[in-house]
Parts: C-alpha cells; sequence; structure tokens
C-alpha cells in the first residue's frame, strides 16, 4: 500500500461497508494513510518478504500472482473488489457477487510502454519482456472474467476495460472521490508551482523539470519513485523536492502553490480534484481523466478549474504556464473549491454503496439473506 487513489477508494469502501475485512497483498501502516489502522486487514505470506512498495512490485510476477490466490474469500456471498489486477486473483465462492472496480487494465501487461524498463530495453530484453507480459496477459485476462460486475471511473477506461478483457456486460461508472474536507483555501498563495505525483516514467515529471529549468519559475515537487534519483539530477536550484509529508503539510503545500502540474496522461488522476479542494487551478495535458474532472479556460477564467495543454513537450507545457501568468488573477478559488466540492467521497460512498445494493438484490432470490 501507499498514499494514493487506490487506497482512498480502498478507504471508502470501508466506510460504505466498514464491518467488512480488507483483503490485500501486503500492508505497511508507515507507507499508507493512518485510517487504515482501524481496519481488519487481512495479508498474504509475501507480506514477510515485501516490506517497500518497490520489493513489492519487483517480486508481483510470480510471487504477487502465487500470494493472492492464496486468499481464500469462499464464505463470503458478496466480494467488493477494487485495483487493476491483484484483487481478481482471490479465490472466491462460484455463487458469490464479485462486482471490480477497476481503475484501468493491468497497466504493466496491456501497457507496457508506459514503464521506463520497458520502453528504454534493447531488442533482447523487450523479447524477454513480451514472452513474460503475454503470460501475464493470458492470466489477468483469465481472471478478469469471474466478476460479475465491472464498475469503471470514467467511459474512457470502460472502453480499455472493454477492449482487453472482450467483456460483453454493461459496466458502471462511479468517480473515484476527493476528501475535499482535508483540504483547505489560502488567501496569500505562494509564488510557486506544485507538482504531486509518484516519480516514475510515466508520470512525466521529468518534462516539467525541464520546462522549469528553463523557465527559472520556483516548482516543489512532493512525491517519490523509482525515478527520484534521475529527476532530481536533471533539476535546476528552483526546484526544491519532498517527500514523507503528514496530511497536513499536504494540504498547506496545496493551498499555498500558484498552480498545480499535472503533465500525465492519467486514468483518471486525484491530485487535479486535491489541487481543486484547496482552491488552486490546475495546468494539465487536456487528455484522460482531467477531461472528466475538470473545467478546461474556454472565454472566462472565472468559470473554469483548469488550463489545458496541447502536447507532451517541454514547448507546449511553457506556453501554457506563460498563457497562466497573464490570467492567473482571474481564478475563481470560490468557484474551484466548489468545482472540487461535487467529487467529494461523501457522494462516492453513497453511490458504492447503493450499488452493491441494487446488484445484490438482482444477484440472490429475495427468500436468501439480505445484505446488512
Amino acid at each position: 500500500m501507499c498514499r494514493a487513489g487506490g487506497e482512498q477508494v480502498a478507504l471508502c469502501f470501508h466506510k460504505a461497508f466498514p464491518e467488512a475485512p480488507i483483503y490485500t497483498q501486503c500492508y505497511q501502516p508507515q507507507l499508507t494513510f493512518p485510517e487504515f489502522k482501524e481496519c481488519d486487514i487481512r495479508t498474504t505470506w509475501l507480506q514477510n518478504i515485501a516490506k517497500t512498495d518497490d520489493v513489492m512490485k519487483k517480486l508481483f510476477y510470480p510471487l504477487g500472482v502465487m500470494a493472492m490466490k492464496s486468499h481464500d474469500l469462499t464464505e463470503y456471498d458478496v466480494v467488493l473488489m477494487s485495483g487493476t489486477h491483484c484483487a481478481k486473483y482471490v479465490k472466491v465462492s462460484p455463487h458469490a457477487l464479485v462486482i471490480s472496480y477497476s481503475f484501468t487494465p493491468f497497466r504493466l501487461a496491456w501497457n507496457p510502454e508506459s514503464y521506463a524498463q520497458y520502453a528504454e530495453s534493447g531488442w533482447f530484453v523487450k523479447k524477454v519482456f513480451d514472452l513474460v507480459l503475454s503470460r501475464l496477459r493470458a492470466i489477468d485476462f483469465k481472471a478478469a472474467q469471474r466478476p460479475d460486475h465491472f464498475v469503471a471511473m470514467t467511459e474512457e477506461t470502460a472502453d480499455r476495460l472493454r477492449s482487453a478483457y472482450q467483456l460483453k456486460k454493461p459496466l458502471k461508472i462511479i468517480n473515484p472521490p476527493v476528501n475535499a474536507h482535508n483540504f483547505f483555501v489560502s488567501d496569500a498563495p505562494k509564488p510557486y508551482y506544485l507538482v504531486v505525483s509518484r516519480l516514475e516514467y510515466y508520470k512525466k515529471v521529468d518534462l516539467v523539470i525541464d520546462a522549469f529549468n528553463r523557465l527559472g519559475y520556483p516548482l516543489v515537487v512532493v512525491g517519490k519513485g523509482l525515478q527520484a534519483d534521475e529527476i532530481k539530477a536533471r533539476a535546476s536550484s528552483n526546484v526544491t523536492f519532498k517527500s514523507g509529508l503528514s496530511a497536513q503539510e499536504i494540504a498547506e503545500v496545496y493551498a499555498n502553490c500558484r498552480a498545480f502540474i499535472f503533465p500525465q496522461h492519467e486514468d483518471y488522476g486525484i491530485t487535479p480534484l486535491e489541487a481543486n479542494a484547496a482552491g488552486r487551478p490546475v495546468i494539465a495535458f487536456g487528455a484522460g481523466g482531467v477531461l472528466t474532472t475538470q473545467i478546461p479556460v474556454t472565454d472566462d477564467p472565472a468559470k473554469a478549474t483548469a488550463l489545458f495543454f496541447e502536447e507532451q513537450t517541454v514547448d507546449s507545457l511553457i506556453n501554457a504556464i506563460e498563457q497562466f501568468e497573464r490570467i492567473q488573477h482571474r481564478f475563481d478559488t470560490t468557484f474551484i473549491r466548489q468545482h472540487a466540492e461535487q467529487f467529494d467521497e461523501t457522494y462516492f460512498i453513497e453511490q458504492i454503496r447503493s450499488f452493491v445494493r441494487s446488484t445484490y438484490q438482482q444477484h440472490y432470490q429475495p427468500d436468501q439473506m439480505a445484505i446488512k
């Protein structure tokens, strides 16, 4: 576990059904949200080996798959899953109602080009990767046939799930939540721009670094990841790196930024909504989840939450930042905050609870036990 959107969704599942245990591959309390300490969390034997998120990723195939298969959930009538890959491997009763809230098809198996380890490999290494990934796709595809219902974040991710898993059944769309109450609006933001992200290849943080090296504006980068050393080495002195921040410190760094930078094509992206919850506008690559969660500038910035750039290039990002510098005073922090509140976790929890109850009633005969 880490501190990311998937973990926020899991916490909301817990709030919707607080008596239900949480089954996961590994759990390290210090690496994720403190609220999980109050939950009934049940891990696999991999817990004794994988002490960090990076180690867990490296051991995923085949140990991660094997570990999740050791979870026996056959005693349950309803299994609510969350994730992209691991959850699908648990053992469930053939009669159980299985609902999968799936963020996207397993990225490593279905979109390996988004990983630096694959994209930057030579011909021979890619051939070895392809052999392993073909096996992973087969395993993932088979496991994806078990859920009775899929829930997707957006229409785009729903289309990916249909394509990868050849799904014929309808998909429910429920947008992931933002914990708006965790953030506040500052009366006097500071001049720095902000990135909050895992420092991974597909997150495109290196693109932001290159842009701010040229601009010279102050930039704060919050996060860690496999690309951390490389990104820090290429950054100029106007870039500050932070990690391991508390919830209060995260709220403060959002509230006091000039704008939030979001350079990646993300399946959804919680961080732009977190910035909005702090009343801050977003400068984003105009593709993926931000098309669902953000209102781009057209004529009136006061009725917008974001400014989009069209290409994932340094020049395109710099042009957007320079445009933002000219119109920044016209954004309305109250409007931006109210927009984020429409995605608050209270709505998400109610939608999930309602969907599980309704599908339960359809799945089981009325004379069988009712879900509490």
